[in-house]
């Protein structure tokens, strides 16, 4: 058995594998906002609550938590969170502190990806790429089941690099949070979507009212969804040319959108050094449980290799 936290701005939930990656329990509570102390304590007691579900009480299960945002290296303190309560916050110690027992923290998005390469959408694959295309569009690179979270703790952070081959009319691109301007996150998050609609047409349309109108035959709206795809197909083509991964898994509120699974793939080669490309880029199949279930994973099954890399070594 092994136990995940997703620990999200306005909610926690918690899971308990067996190992056979079958749920054995679910819970979930409100995040408490602005409260380090009172997620610790959240977060304590969700643990506790499966595990007396489950009459795991004396077992020390490991725990692994899937957060938003990385560690600091060498100190063990959150940074570059937009939850930031736990900027500079020792959560890792105080988590292990409270359980008696070692833990495993991890990107959320980091978390997402080892979800779908273990048992997932990916798990026939030796490299995954995955991404979350929602609010933001995080995303986290495994390889043989193992998060690549690199000495800096931001392994795989492609949204917060700059959307490649700019065309006219994009650059030097919005601000974004973090600081700079111009990141992939935001032309190909879900909000991102939306924001460059309404920067080019005007109004206040959701992603979802834009996908509509393109399906009923609107061509100002699937224009600009072609766009979106072509923007979408530039920042994976610098992905593959960097790491060339063996499948790219995309998750988050855009990657229902069903047409990103035809049309991606072939406009990828476009952008691809040598101008192809073979890899398949796939829709999560875990969903909205992926980041949980993959925290559950930092910690391998019996007989398998770790699937950690300490950052702080």
């Amino acid at each position: 058995m092994r136990i995940g936290i997703d620990l999200g701005g306005t909610k926690i939930e918690i899971i308990a594998l067996d190992r056979g990656g079958e749920t054995r329990a679910r819970e979930r509570v409100p995040t408490p906002q602005g409260d380090y102390e009172g997620t610790i304590r959240a977060m304590l007691g969700l643990v506790g609550t499966v595990e007396r579900q489950l009459g795991l009480e004396q077992a020390g299960v490991p725990v692994g938590v899937g957060v938003p945002g990385a560690l600091a290296p060498g100190a063990g303190a959150m940074k570059c969170s937009n939850s930031v309560v736990l900027i500079g916050k020792p959560l890792e110690q105080d988590l292990s502190r409270g359980l008696g027992r070692p833990v495993r923290l991890a990107n959320d998005a980091d978390c997402f990806a080892l979800s779908e390469a273990v048992d997932g959408a990916a798990a026939r694959y030796r490299t995954v790429f995955g991404v979350i295309l929602g609010t933001g569009a995080g995303s986290g690179l495994v390889m043989d089941r193992r998060p690549n979270q690199g000495p800096n703790g931001v392994g795989g952070e492609w949204g917060h690099n700059s959307l490649p081959w700019m065309q006219e009319g994009e650059w030097p691109g919005p601000d974004c949070y973090c600081g700079k301007r111009g990141c992939v996150e935001t032309f190909v998050s879900g909000t991102g979507l939306a924001r460059r609609y309404a920067d080019q047409y005007g109004g206040t349309l959701t992603g979802r009212e834009i996908v509509a109108l393109a399906e009923g035959g609107d061509a100002r709206a699937a224009a600009y969804l072609d766009l979106y795809e072509d923007r979408l197909a530039r920042a994976l083509g610098v992905v593959i040319n960097l790491v060339d991964p063996h499948c790219i898994v995309l998750g988050g509120g855009v990657s229902n959108l069903a047409r990103l699974y035809s049309n991606i793939p072939p406009r990828l080669a476009k952008y691809v050094y040598a101008g192809d490309s073979v890899t398949p880029v796939v829709k999560a199949v875990h969903g909205d449980s992926s980041g949980v279930r993959g925290a559950a994973w930092l910690w391998p099954r019996e007989g398998e290799a770790p699937v950690w890399d300490d950052v702080r070594a």
